[in-house]
């Protein structure tokens, strides 16, 4: 749990304050969108955990193009290697277990949790999902950005 950040509360709290655009960074449409909407004007990449998940080395190598650097076969794999989803849960530098509990304590909550794509389902009940649903296709009417949310 971040204690630089205020007290999410309860999940059914937290989830209307998201909604509302009441946690940090504002609504998430207006953040995603506003750098989506930049993605022609500046050098811009944008990555979807569930592509990563699906195929880790094409994502790896669309960050190398992005950065117009080749990557050796050999190269690629170790990336791949170092930043799954175990390696760094693993890994001090990725985890925040280096990092005072005073700052951030994962014994109430840890930065990372499954790694999986469509955890949200355990979470969200049948009514915050049609919510949820609701308000997404509301701020996406307008865009081409397509998200998923499950492989």
């Amino acid at each position: 749990m971040n204690s630089l950040q205020p007290d999410p509360g309860s999940w059914e709290k937290y989830f209307q304050r998201f909604l509302a655009g009441e946690v940090s960074y504002g609504r998430w449409d207006r953040h995603v969108l506003g750098w989506w909407e930049q993605r022609e004007r500046i050098p811009l990449l944008y990555l979807f955990y569930e592509d990563i998940k699906e195929d880790p080395a094409r994502e790896v190598r669309k960050i190398a193009r992005f950065l117009g650097r080749e990557l050796t076969p050999q190269a690629l794999a170790a990336i791949v290697d170092h930043t799954s989803f175990e390696a760094m849960k693993g890994n001090p530098n990725c985890n925040y277990a280096s990092v005072s509990p005073d700052i951030f304590d994962a014994s109430i909550s840890p930065f990372m949790r499954k790694g999986e794509v469509g955890d949200w389902k355990n979470h969200f009940t049948v009514a915050q999902n049609e919510k949820f649903d609701a308000r997404f296709t509301e701020w996406m009417a307008d865009s081409d950005l397509n998200i998923r949310t499950e492989l």
